[in-house]
């Protein structure tokens, strides 16, 4: 353009790409059509945001085509770094035993530890076993009691899938991954954007004294309310545990999956 050096832009150029304006010195020097096609450039364009955002889209269309028709379904926390010989580990099988006798799949975080666990006793029962992987630098892979797994790179939209296709939480002795993902359904659950969502711990040596701190610091300082402690319920046995689901959806069918607001 002349009068402008190849350094400067001019204030009153612009250029729309779809939805976004840009102008003077946000304006790229070459179109989207150019950098598609240069056949000499740098991979840099694979860790845009713009990028990360087709990425994160096709996370959300894997899980929903995987999970779409797995019917009935319950998710299952827990360490990963429970060891077989631990009890949580047994009750962990219980649990998936016992929720593949009631007609539900098993939905983990595909992990070793309780997530394996729970798995297990899954695929023993002749259950739909459920993993839902996220990439991290210190775990490898889906425990082999996975039949069926997604793998996702975004916490978020994991998490979206652990909620959208169950209809409660079982959740045994973890550390701040499985605190995450019980806050996270109780927020919702607090919020209404799932609703008739059972939400149980299993392990009460290991949870009374969160119960505790929530009931006599949180409840008095009142950042929560009566009905929000009455969300949780708490039991040693896993088939009392599993039995609490199994009443919710006797009470409502269409209760917890699907159910999140847009």
């Amino acid at each position: 353009m002349a009068g402008v050096s190849d350094h400067e832009q001019d204030p009153h150029d612009e250029r729309r790409t779809g939805p976004v304006l840009r102008r003077g010195h946000m304006v790229p020097p070459t179109t989207t059509d150019q950098r598609l096609l240069d056949s000499d450039q740098e991979a840099d364009w694979l860790h845009t945001d713009p990028w990360r955002v087709l990425r994160i889209q096709a996370e959300f269309v894997e899980g929903f085509g995987a999970l779409a028709e797995l019917g009935p379904a319950v998710s299952v926390f827990g360490s990963a770094r429970t060891r077989p010989d631990d009890p949580a580990y047994g009750m962990g099988v219980e649990v998936g035993r016992l929720l593949a006798e009631a007609g539900f799949a098993v939905i983990t975080g595909g992990g070793p530890g309780a997530m394996e666990a729970a798995n297990l006793g899954a695929q023993r029962a002749g259950g739909r076993s459920v993993g839902l992987g996220i990439e991290l630098p210190f775990e490898s892979g889906l425990n082999r009691y996975v039949e069926l797994g997604v793998n996702f790179r975004y916490f978020f939209a994991r998490k979206t899938m652990f909620v959208k296709y169950a209809q409660g939480y079982i959740v045994l002795p973890g550390g701040f991954g499985t605190l995450d993902e019980l806050f996270e359904a109780l927020t919702l659950a607090q919020t209404r954007k799932i609703t008739s969502f059972p939400v149980v711990l299993l392990g009460v040596d290991y949870w009374s004294g969160l119960l505790d701190w929530l009931g006599s610091t949180a409840l008095e300082r009142g950042t929560i309310s009566p009905a929000d402690l009455e969300r949780v319920q708490l039991t040693d046995d896993p088939a009392e545990a599993v039995a609490v689901v199994v009443a919710s959806r006797s009470e409502d069918p269409t209760a917890g999956r699907g159910s999140i607001g847009a």
